[in-house]
């Protein structure tokens, strides 16, 4: 933990970015009726892939509405 602490005030807004982006994009993901592409991948892309996953559903997955 030592090793991390001069970090921390860089690592932690990282942090907070990428949970905020994961939860957003979950949500609009849970109330949207279509997208592009099968919802259970995007949740997937959303998860797994931190920062970029959540940025590339709310540019590409999102359906027109």
């Amino acid at each position: 933990m030592d090793n991390i602490r001069p970090y921390l005030p860089f690592l932690l807004p990282i942090l907070i970015l990428q949970i905020g982006l994961m939860i957003f994009s979950l949500i609009d993901l849970a109330r949207r009726k279509q997208t592009r592409g099968p919802k259970a991948a995007w949740v997937l892309v959303i998860v797994l892939f931190n920062i970029i996953g959540p940025v590339l559903y709310l540019l590409i997955g999102r359906g027109d509405e």
